[in-house]
């Protein structure tokens, strides 16, 4: 809390160059491109920030046909890209055999790592979706607060929330959680808290990003997270973490043009570029004025080339699997330190 807390600039300063001199050690100074892919905006979620919530009747809903799916797949390969992330509201069309079709499909046609950011399932469609070859899951927690996560989303409960985040460990996934950061009603307790459970549950991924209000939802007068906290967030995360895959937000390059650049220098080591058609984007809505909306994927790549190499990094080649995951996957167990005790 104090260092979230920290207001004089070169406090700040510090916090980021120890958290981007601990990525530097742990991880290196790759970033890894991941190929995101918004297969569909239909939700059966209410929740109060999401643009995607069911209750908004001004959303025109899509839904990808696997066969697509799986091409855009491959057209991410082909750009060089050696992860997918394949993302949608909780849309109970792709059920679990639909789910693991596509992922069989894209396995079998090309060499990609495939993430699944698709909600709560039931334990045995996560088990069955890992049988067919998915490799990582992100599922963020949204908020460690058990009654702020419950102001936020009247139709969960966080306690299954992190049931599901324990299943998806226990069978064997790389795991990402991560939360919103300037949530209406949040306090800097409430951050710690965020942090400390990716502490708690050993994750492989984080995903934090500053809250963007959504006219669309109940939440859309609120005022919006700042890029400040936000990176402060990072930070805090990648020292915590150490070796956790960190990626940019979107988010965050939407309400700051340098927010990727920032977020680099705060400890993240990961960006996702939209490869989703063109035709879809726009209603990939989950708030307003994201950025790359009607860039192609090709452009994309140059200007992230571009942004990568401005902070003295370099684009990473192999899939960029989580360095704890292939540790304890080839039976070396954790390093002498531990995770996450780094003063």
């Amino acid at each position: 809390m104090a260092l979230l807390a920290a207001e004089r600039p070169e406090e700040v300063q510090a916090l980021f160059d120890v958290a981007d001199g601990i990525r530097r050690r742990y991880v290196g100074d790759d970033i890894y491109l991941r190929g995101l892919i918004e297969f569909s905006n239909v939700c059966r979620r209410s929740c109060l920030y999401c643009g995607l919530r069911a209750p908004n009747a001004k959303v025109e809903r899509y839904r990808m046909p696997i066969a697509e799916i799986v091409e855009t797949a491959e057209r991410a390969y082909h750009l060089g890209f050696r992860t997918v992330v394949l993302q949608s509201g909780e849309d109970p069309w792709y059920t679990v055999e639909r789910m693991c079709e596509i992922i069989r499909s894209i396995k079998s046609r090309v060499d990609l790592a495939v993430t699944l950011s698709i909600g709560e399932r039931p334990r045995e469609e996560y088990a069955a979706m890992k049988e067919a070859g998915a490799d990582r899951y992100l599922l963020r927690h949204e908020a460690a607060d058990a009654g702020l996560y419950a102001s936020l989303h009247p139709d969960l409960r966080y306690e299954e929330r992190l049931r599901c985040l324990r299943w998806l460990r226990e069978l064997g996934y790389q795991v990402g959680a991560g939360s919103m950061v300037g949530l209406p009603g949040q306090t800097l307790e409430m951050l710690a808290k965020d942090i400390l459970i990716l502490r708690e549950l050993e994750v492989d991924m984080v995903g934090i990003g500053p809250f963007i209000p959504n006219p669309e939802t109940p939440l859309g007068s609120a005022p919006r997270g700042s890029v400040e906290m936000t990176l402060k967030m990072v930070a805090l995360a990648r020292i915590v973490t150490r070796e956790a895959l960190i990626p940019v937000t979107t988010a965050l390059a939407s309400i700051d043009p340098l927010g990727r650049e920032k977020a680099f220098l705060a400890g993240a080591n990961v960006v996702m570029p939209n490869v989703t058609p063109l035709k879809y984007r726009a209603e990939y809505r989950i708030y307003p004025n994201k950025a790359c909306l009607t860039d192609d994927a090709e452009h994309c790549q140059g200007c992230l080339a571009l942004r990568i190499a401005s902070v003295g990094r370099r684009i990473g080649t192999g899939y960029g699997h989580s360095p704890r995951h292939e540790r304890l996957a080839s039976g070396q167990g954790q390093r002498r330190e531990g995770y996450g005790q780094h003063a």
